[in-house]
């Protein structure tokens, strides 16, 4: 029975070893962004995973960068809402971008939105209001499509909520951990690394007519959105550097803040909770004391 034991346990180890070898050796290729289909294996999207790029807003004490922000949101105007919608994300949040009502009225009255219908039972179109949201750039899904290759681009309102590379164990323990890790920001990581990713295919490697490699795009080697950022593209007011890595970085933080506009208070009120909840565990250990001195034990 002991012998029996003995070499079930053995075969365990044995195993454990040869999966953490087989892990270890799949994120090696991974990190080194070999497509898998050259070693015979099935391909494993993307092919480059993403750096951890640093935000402002990351960590247990992290806010957004206001400048930033509105740099990204120039960034979306001017070049991603050609294609892409923000359908949850209305006018007035904008304000936590550090813009005044005034501003936040301004903006919105460069937009026209459909409304009705009016006293005729007929649908109008009309200048936007702070609590309009951002309209479409496309009536429908299909149009969108048929615009772009057959791939209806996707609404950026929670986009960077939605995107995401996982890290896989056992990092993805530590990201739980909000002192240690607390990781949030695979999103912004990961939008960061597409708009800056596009490159030619390497030899050997052919995509479909209408589409363009990226290595960090999470679903194929390609995608259909071609190259939408250029040095010098979009002109910033505050001297910040005119280029794709700037546009992305401040766009991509952006998209972070449409999909959170509330995480600076969720940060503060959860520190508060900390703090209480610390507080409270030492009033009860002082408590416990107090009752219990003067029994035996």
């Amino acid at each position: 029975m002991k012998k029996l034991v003995t070499g079930i346990l053995s075969l365990a180890v044995v195993a454990g070893l040869g999966a953490g070898m087989v892990f270890a050796q799949e994120s090696g290729e991974h990190k080194e962004g070999a497509p898998a289909e050259e070693h015979g294996g099935t391909p494993h999207f993307p092919i480059k995973h993403p750096a951890q790029e640093k935000w402002s807003f990351a960590g247990p004490f992290g806010h957004y960068d206001k400048g930033q922000l509105q740099r990204g949101l120039k960034v979306y105007t001017e070049v991603c809402s050609a294609c892409h919608s923000m359908n949850l994300v209305s006018f007035r949040t904008l304000e936590g971008l550090g813009y005044s009502d005034g501003q936040v009225k301004t903006f919105a009255a460069n937009y026209e939105v459909q409304d009705g219908p009016n006293a005729e039972g007929e649908m109008f179109t009309r200048k936007a209001l702070p609590s309009d949201h951002f309209p479409a750039p496309f009536p429908n899904k299909e149009a969108a499509a048929a615009a772009n290759n057959g791939a209806a681009p996707p609404d950026f309102s929670l986009i960077a909520k939605a995107r995401g590379i996982e890290r896989g164990f056992p990092q993805f323990l530590i990201d739980m951990i909000p002192i240690v890790g607390g990781y949030q920001e695979g999103g912004p990581d990961y939008i960061h690394a597409l708009l800056n990713g596009y490159q030619d295919p390497p030899e050997g490697v052919e995509v479909a007519e209408g589409t363009h490699y990226n290595p960090y795009f999470a679903n194929a080697q390609a995608l259909a959105m071609a190259k939408p950022l250029s040095d010098d593209q979009v002109t910033y007011d505050d001297g910040s550097p005119q280029t794709v890595e700037q546009y992305s970085h401040d766009v991509a933080a952006f998209l972070m803040w449409a999909a959170e506009p509330h995480l600076e208070e969720r940060k503060r009120t959860g520190f508060m909770v900390m703090i209480f909840l610390l507080i409270f565990t030492g009033l009860i250990y002082l408590t416990k004391k107090s009752v219990y001195s003067n029994k035996e034990h």
